[in-house]
């Protein structure tokens, strides 16, 4: 413990510069909208600002759930499909087979080319509550969905994405 106050402000500021810093690397000046940062940031920056936000602790399942049904029904058949693919080979590895997964979450089908919407989001929530590191993994790769995403809860989280991401002109 310090024993003066410019000892604790030495201390202070030394914490705060081994904290988490996240900046863009200086080659990428700014992006015009949502596809352009989907398209253009790395998938690893992607990951590291979506773990940032949609995370259990600061949007509780209960609120992230509905806003993945409508999202889910809001993109492409194919892309879905690519959604539900990512997730349940991420999950794989983690031990939890398609058809197990079938039966826990009580979906139609283990198939993503079969799945609904409604299967999708429930496969997406499950990630989201007990895996939310699979489920921003998945988010990074395919970030259609975030951009479907309208809750007020994560329109603010996607609000503090765009004032660190995204320059305004």
């Amino acid at each position: 413990m310090p024993n003066t106050s410019d000892e604790y402000k030495r201390q202070v500021m030394n914490d705060l510069a081994g904290g988490n810093k996240e900046t863009l690397p200086d080659e990428i000046e700014s992006y015009q909208n949502f596809d352009d940062f989907a398209q253009r940031s790395t998938r690893e920056e992607r990951r590291n600002l979506f773990s940032n936000f949609f995370h259990p602790d600061r949007v509780t399942s209960a609120e992230m759930e509905p806003e993945l049904q409508k999202a889910l029904e809001r993109i492409q058949p194919s892309q879905r499909d690519d959604v539900a693919r990512e997730f349940f080979s991420r999950l794989k590895k983690r031990g939890l087979g398609n058809r197990d997964l079938e039966k826990q979450l009580g979906l139609s089908s283990h198939n993503p080319s079969q799945m609904k919407s409604d299967d999708v989001a429930k496969l997406a929530g499950f990630a989201y509550h007990s895996h939310p590191d699979i489920f921003n993994e998945v988010l990074a790769d395919q970030p259609i969905l975030v951009k479907f995403l309208s809750n007020p809860i994560v329109g603010a989280a996607l609000g503090a994405i765009a004032s660190k991401w995204i320059s305004h002109k």
